[in-house]
């Protein structure tokens, strides 16, 4: 498959196929910065006016319960509750069933699962600033520090005992997730939804979701996905090294770490997992990446429902036994383009080069709704060559975006969800790998990258840049606006 959407009704891929964005009863909604990275939501109702309501609820849900368990605003009540010492608070039913969650995967992880993880992070983070491994000395107080109880749980109370930083992170999302789901599944009018926040996803009620597994070996949003799968009131969770972590004297250390020996994970590069249970999906996502494949296996056994696939720092992929059931095809689709067929008398692009297309998207105090974005090539002649992305929530603001509206006039595209390791927010990568809308090899020549950005009701930008594809590794930084804060492109081998 040349491109996949990502997210919800969000980058889309040139495969011909009728857009669920048409039909009146479904809202697709795209933002960036919650709850530190993005979310993509496509509600499916009776009306568009039930939508807009149910997208209503699970902004508010998503909020309340940030205040409740964040752990980066000083004000939420977590943070509060952690700057209590040796006393049984009363706590929320919510702030209680996330600890209650943490003491009961740690101890069905063996300790991997672990508030104070944030304790190695941490440390690690200082190595990087230093540039210098962590010492054997310190990775032993560390680990000594996050490996234990940090908190005794009663009846509708915590009790803070110890002084490690902690974090809700691991699976708190996931948590949320579910909640606000709940929330708006249940309006009346409400017959599906999915929820997708930075690469985790949800899907309930009558609808099924296609999702592409992010290959971490080449995780642009549009890169060839590893796998597709399609889910029905299901959860699935990712986690892997390949978007954040440290780099230290050269080399790249991941996010995941293991609390018990407070090293980062080695062996496996990425952990997907599916399950009824959005907690259960990503708790495991993170445990996966920690322990052993052995052990990873023996403990999805005891989980009825549950089906991962894990892929190792070899690229070698380990699957539970019933995974198989859960994949849908990866053939390649034609699709319809007005391209005209490749001269083969000209050079034609380097099969092992491709074109790495980078962005970041501006941040606006209080508004967190992502802007319509589309990407695409055009040869020396102006002619359309491949549609790369466009993001949209209803077909009718498609031509806010001028020049991709002018050139193409089109939203006869697929689309399918993204599950992946967590995305900085506002931060994407798309990749061109050469190909028209065809799937033709192009000539090498000079074409020209299109970024453009609007907001409904708010302003237009676009950013276009020529380069020559000679078969030559080249970069370039391209000037940033208002609504796309930075971008660069760079042609590369693979």
């Amino acid at each position: 498959m040349q491109a996949l959407n990502v997210g919800l009704a969000s980058l889309i891929s040139a495969i011909p196929q009728a857009s669920a964005s048409n039909h009146a009863g479904i809202l697709s909604a795209h933002f960036d910065h919650i709850l530190g990275t993005s979310m993509d939501l496509k509600i499916i109702a009776n009306t568009f006016e039930i939508a807009e309501n149910a997208e209503q609820l699970v902004l508010a849900e998503i909020k309340r319960l940030s205040n409740i368990l964040g752990s980066f605003d000083t004000s939420t009540e977590f943070s509060q509750w952690q700057k209590t010492m040796n006393e049984a608070v009363p706590v929320s039913d919510e702030l209680h069933a996330v600890l209650h969650s943490f003491d009961v995967w740690n101890e069905r992880t063996g300790g991997v699962i672990q508030a104070a993880a944030e304790e190695v992070n941490q440390l690690w983070k200082l190595a990087a600033l230093e540039n210098k491994l962590p010492s054997k000395e310190s990775l032993q107080e560390v680990a000594s520090k996050a490996n234990q109880s940090h908190w005794e749980l009663g009846d509708g109370t915590a009790t803070h005992v110890t002084n490690a930083a902690l974090r809700l992170h691991t699976f708190a999302k996931s948590y949320i997730m579910d909640q606000a789901s709940e929330k708006a599944i249940k309006e009346i009018g409400v017959e599906g939804l999915v929820i997708n926040i930075g690469g985790d996803l949800i899907v309930k009620g009558n609808h099924t979701e296609k999702i592409a597994l992010t290959d971490p070996r080449n995780s642009a949003e549009n890169a060839e996905p590893l796998a597709m799968v399609a889910l029905h009131n299901k959860a699935v969770a990712t986690s892997g090294d390949y978007r954040r972590g440290v780099e230290i004297n050269g080399s790249k250390y991941s996010h995941v770490v293991d609390p018990r020996t407070a090293l980062p994970a080695e062996e496996i590069i990425s952990a997907t997992v599916i399950h009824p249970d959005a907690v259960t999906a990503g708790a495991l996502a993170t445990a996966f990446n920690v322990l052993t494949i052995a052990e990873s296996k023996a403990l999805a056994v005891s989980i009825p429902g549950l089906e991962f696939l894990l892929m190792d720092r070899e690229g070698q992929i380990t699957t539970s036994e019933n995974w198989s059931n859960q994949m849908l095809s990866l053939e390649n689709k034609a699709a319809k383009s007005s391209i005209s067929m490749v001269n083969l008398k000209e050079k034609v692009w380097n099969a092992n080069q491709e074109l790495l297309i980078n962005f970041e998207l501006a941040t606006f105090e209080g508004r967190f709704r992502r802007p319509f974005v589309a990407v695409w090539i055009e040869d020396e002649d102006h002619k359309p060559v491949r549609r790369i992305a466009i993001w949209y929530n209803k077909p009718r603001w498609l031509p806010e975006l001028r020049s991709w509206y002018s050139a193409l006039r089109t939203n006869d595209i697929d689309l399918a969800s993204i599950t992946s390791a967590t995305r900085p927010a506002g931060n994407y990568s798309l990749v061109w790998d050469g190909k028209n809308d065809a799937g033709q090899l192009v000539n090498q020549g000079k074409y020209t990258v299109f970024v453009e950005a609007a907001r409904e009701h708010g302003t237009y930008q676009l950013i276009k840049q020529e380069m020559n594809f000679d078969g030559k590794p080249k970069d370039q930084v391209l000037p940033g606006n208002e609504e796309i804060s930075s971008a660069s492109l760079a042609y590369r081998n693979k």
